[in-house]
């Protein structure tokens, strides 16, 4: 068997090194603690950092939305005009329409003048003749 005095001697070694080992345990304990309670706080903040990305989605996406209703009512506006552009063209076309009209009837015209111009020829023509005869 080991000597007593080497007993003694081992013994308070291991009496020590239970103090260490008791110390670690506590150290250990506390750091664990700190650890959940930074997990919790890391937890908390990508909590408020996902809502606070959600919430800006839901803003953005409101907007879009606002932004689309926007470009229809711009889209309406558009077609109003288009649809004005429309009337203007077919007016402009009974314009045409009336013009070729007025150009047809002074062409008419310019036929009948001509042709009583040639029958004012023929009356002058005539009575020249009727004067040079004795």
């Amino acid at each position: 068997m080991a000597n007593p005095s080497d007993v003694e001697a081992r013994l308070t070694a291991l009496e020590t090194r239970m103090e260490e080992v008791a110390a670690d345990a506590t150290a250990t304990r506390h750091l664990a603690a700190a650890r959940d309670r930074d997990l919790a706080d890391l937890g908390v903040k990508v909590d408020a950092n996902r809502a606070a990305i959600n919430a800006l989605g839901v803003q953005t996406a409101a907007g879009f939305a606002e932004m689309r209703a926007k470009f229809d009512q711009i889209d309406v506006k558009f077609e109003q005009v288009d649809n004005g552009f429309a009337e203007m063209r077919a007016k402009f076309d009974q314009i045409d329409v009336k013009f070729e009209q007025v150009d047809n009837g002074f062409v008419e015209m310019r036929g009948r003048f001509d042709q009583t111009a040639a029958g004012m020829q023929q009356i002058v023509d005539l009575l020249t003749r009727r004067d040079d005869q004795p």
